[in-house]
């Protein structure tokens, strides 16, 4: 592999120079701007014909111009095979993340349900991240929630634990799980480890899709423990089997066929969709909609290749590549995209294009489903805009604001401090531009301290430019969290930017909240009606605000009291740690310990035992 590209960009990029000593080999270009940016990477068979494409007198769509008329430099890699120039080009974007080229606005690894394989009794869970650690998985779900109404499912029929090992390791009774039937107790030895894995097995089984195979299996054990007498167990098995043939019913179509995704996609205007039918084991697990942004997207085919490359050739957020991936339409390059699918895999891939039968009716659920979902949302984003115009109207703004950043705090008694930043544009949350901050250093409890922690952070780095400057800074709060953010705005000299506060009012009902807009020398109150869609969206904006920053509190929160005192001490290791619990027998014995008698555990010195004392007897 051999890299090529022009020194000493040029004010306008001479093309012609350029693809006169270009080569006909496969490789990969990438596109860049008077700054250097890399604004699209592209794979090519014939890297001379590809490049050249772009640079003809006509035949051009507007949005290719666009891109082109951009262009002051072009590098290249030269490559082995096609189907490694697609490979390479899905790890470029990745690094790069180029304004043209697709862009999944969902970062979010998909969710696994995760078998244990070292314990004496395995665990059931929900997993999202590297599929690295140890254990089995089973997915990828479209979302968290169906991943949750699957393990609902499996506590309900097989009664497999899916309580923390913690939990598990010391309980000395059942707990509700078990005294609502949803739990076996093995923690307390209420069943026996070959029935505990015999529920295992049926569960791993109805996970991979086996359901005929699981129904067989139950009845032949349900038949051995009736002639061993053993009515009881086989009356277990019968209520397993009752439910398994529900779940069954609900099914729009069982066991017909392995793994497959089903993706279709549709596009109005600027806007793309693409929506995929997850199938495991015959069975429709679910399905999830897409909104990329992908400004080159002129026909469904470009759009599905440019997807399933970036989705399926990636990185540990990728899913797991299923036997057979079906689309509605024929892909350019579809052997060299099966070719690296089969690759990244480790086995062969199906790509189907022409199906029928129960596989041609998914694909028309898939499609429907596309230009549905695609509909609405695009109504959603035409009424995000229409708000985005009334907020303007009220606030009398010379033009329309295009980003919105809101700042929330939360905090338990002070406890677990956390601010939050959230932002909307015309085209509603962005969240990837959302931020969370710790807040250190302050008085428990004091949210202005708080929120002029938040904003000076921010605005320190809006300033380096890390991120874009918005239109309206909108804080949770009234007048005495307007000023806070007044300083900061003074102190960063951004007059451009409209401080708007949203408090609720005396009775905290939705619709009842006052609006306050600073206007230099005072704070306007603006006056909205309930049904205004400009006050909607500050609602919505607010509220988005909380909830991140409520999120963020908890998990810190939780965090900090799953830690010990103990911990935080400097110098006190885990070895030193284990011995002061062992020569007390507990925290609050450690507490109450003098200087003298906590120099007396081996490998504590007088220094450190004096550290110790002054540490639990400050905090």
């Amino acid at each position: 592999m051999s890299t090529q590209g022009t020194s000493n960009i040029a004010p306008k990029f001479d093309h012609k120079d350029f693809l006169s000593n270009l080569t006909g080999k496969p490789g990969v270009y990438r596109m860049m701007d008077k700054s250097a940016e890399v604004i699209y990477v592209g794979k090519a068979r014939n890297l001379k014909n590809r490049v050249g494409s772009y640079f003809r007198a006509s035949g051009l769509a507007s949005k290719t111009i666009a891109m082109v008329n951009k262009i002051e430099n072009i590098e290249i890699t030269v490559t082995n095979s096609e189907t490694e120039a697609l490979l390479l080009e899905q790890t470029l974007i990745k690094t790069h993340r180029p304004t043209y080229n697709i862009q999944m606005r969902d970062d979010k690894s998909y969710p696994y349900i995760m078998l244990s394989e070292d314990d004496d009794y395995p665990r059931l869970s929900f997993y999202r991240g590297s599929r690295k650690r140890k254990g089995r998985f089973f997915g990828p779900y479209p979302s968290a929630h169906s991943t949750r109404e699957a393990l609902q499912v499996l506590q309900k029929v097989f009664k497999v634990r899916q309580c923390e090992d913690s939990y598990f390791k010391n309980r000395s009774r059942p707990c509700l799980q078990y005294q609502i039937d949803r739990c076996t107790a093995p923690c307390v030895n209420a069943i026996s480890s070959e029935a505990y894995a015999s529920d295992v097995s049926y569960s791993v089984l109805f996970l991979q899709g086996k359901s005929n195979a699981l129904s067989g299996q139950l009845t032949a054990n349900m038949e051995k423990a009736a002639d061993k007498e053993d009515f009881e167990r086989a009356a277990v098995i019968r209520d397993q089997l009752k439910g398994l043939r529900r779940i069954q019913e609900q099914q729009v179509v069982t066991n017909q066929g392995d793994d497959a995704d089903i993706v279709a996609a549709d596009i109005q205007g600027s806007y793309v969709c693409v929506h995929v039918v997850y199938v495991r084991g015959g069975r429709i697990i679910g399905s999830k909609s897409f909104y990329p942004r992908f400004r080159l997207a002129n026909d469904t085919a470009q759009l599905l290749a440019a997807f399933l490359s970036q989705s399926y050739l990636g990185d540990d957020k990728a899913p797991t590549i299923p036997g057979e991936i079906i689309v509605p339409t024929v892909l350019e390059d579809a052997d060299t995209l099966r070719d690296a699918l089969s690759y990244v895999a480790g086995r062969k891939i199906k790509l189907s294009m022409r199906v029928r039968g129960h596989r041609a009716r998914w694909l028309h659920m898939a499609v429907t489903n596309a230009s549905e979902s695609l509909q609405a949302f695009v109504s959603n984003k035409q009424n995000i805009v229409k708000r985005f115009q009334q907020l303007q109207d009220y606030l009398k703004l010379e033009s329309m604001p295009s980003r919105i950043e809101c700042f929330d705090i939360s905090h338990t008694s002070g406890e677990g401090t956390v601010g939050s930043c959230v932002v909307f544009d015309e085209s509603g949350a962005v969240k990837s531009d959302y931020r969370r901050y710790n807040i250190k250093g302050i008085t428990g409890g004091d949210d202005y301290a708080a929120m002029e922690q938040v904003l000076d952070r921010r605005f320190t780095r809006l300033a380096k430019g890390e991120a874009k400057i918005p239109d309206i800074l909108l804080i949770d709060g009234g007048k005495g969290q307007l000023t806070q953010a007044r300083k900061i705005m003074q102190k960063f000299q951004l007059p451009e930017i409209h401080l708007l506060g949203i408090a609720k009012g005396i009775s905290r009902r939705a619709g009842q909240e006052t609006i306050f807009l600073d206007a230099g020398d005072h704070y306007k109150e603006i006056a909205m009606p309930t049904e205004s869609g400009a006050l909607h969206l500050l609602q919505q904006v607010r509220d988005e605000a909380h909830r991140f920053a409520i999120t963020g509190h908890r998990q810190r929160r939780a965090k900090a009291r799953k830690q010990s005192l103990l911990e935080q001490i400097p110098g006190l290791g885990p070895k030193r740690r284990r011995e002061l619990l062992r020569y007390f027998g507990g925290q609050q014995e450690i507490k109450r310990a003098s200087e003298i008698e906590i120099a007396k555990v081996t490998g504590i010195s007088k220094t450190l035992a004096e550290n110790i004392y002054e540490y639990l007897h400050s905090s």
